[in-house]
């Protein structure tokens, strides 16, 4: 079965269902990335003190403490079940789309990779593996950028007549 550049035969109505999903999708990931933005920044040491807590900085302006177990695997657990699914989706449409297909390939498996790093690494780091906050740090900025990628094709593709 053929399913590389399907997406341009698609009806109408399929392409503005995959068009609102995938704007209503970007406006949920985005709002988290905001959300991950505000309270860790965009640096390793913010991350670190979002779930190891700063109790011992005394030039904190707010003060955080260390997330427990539970937080930090339930943190896990709903991430990386909600991403999965969400990244399914979006490579399931994407697979639709005429991108270079080595560029979509890993558009659809990266995002998975980045889940279990991103994840994962904040377990191990809030364990004490400190150096998994650049880990943590850089597969988020992959998997972001996948999703932004991934996004602008798909929508490209519902958007422009071929």
């Amino acid at each position: 079965m053929q399913i590389h550049g399907i997406i341009y035969q698609f009806p109408k109505e399929i392409k503005l269902l995959i068009i609102a999903f995938t704007c209503t999708l970007s406006i949920g990931f985005y709002s988290g990335i905001s959300f991950v933005k505000e309270t860790s920044g965009t640096e390793p040491k913010g991350i670190e003190q979002r779930y190891l807590g700063n109790e011992n900085d005394v030039a904190a302006t707010k003060m955080q403490f260390k997330k427990t177990k539970a937080e930090v695997m339930t943190l896990v657990h709903n991430h990386v079940l909600s991403l999965s699914v969400i990244f399914f989706l979006l490579a399931v449409i994407l697979a639709t789309t005429s991108i270079n297909k080595k560029l979509k390939v890993f558009l659809m498996i990266e995002p998975f990779v980045s889940v279990l790093l991103t994840f994962g690494g904040i377990y191990l780091m809030w364990s004490g593996v400190l150096w998994f906050k650049y880990v943590v740090l850089i597969s988020g900025i992959l998997m972001t950028s996948t999703f932004m990628l991934s996004t602008f094709f798909i929508l490209k593709a519902c958007l422009i007549k071929r």
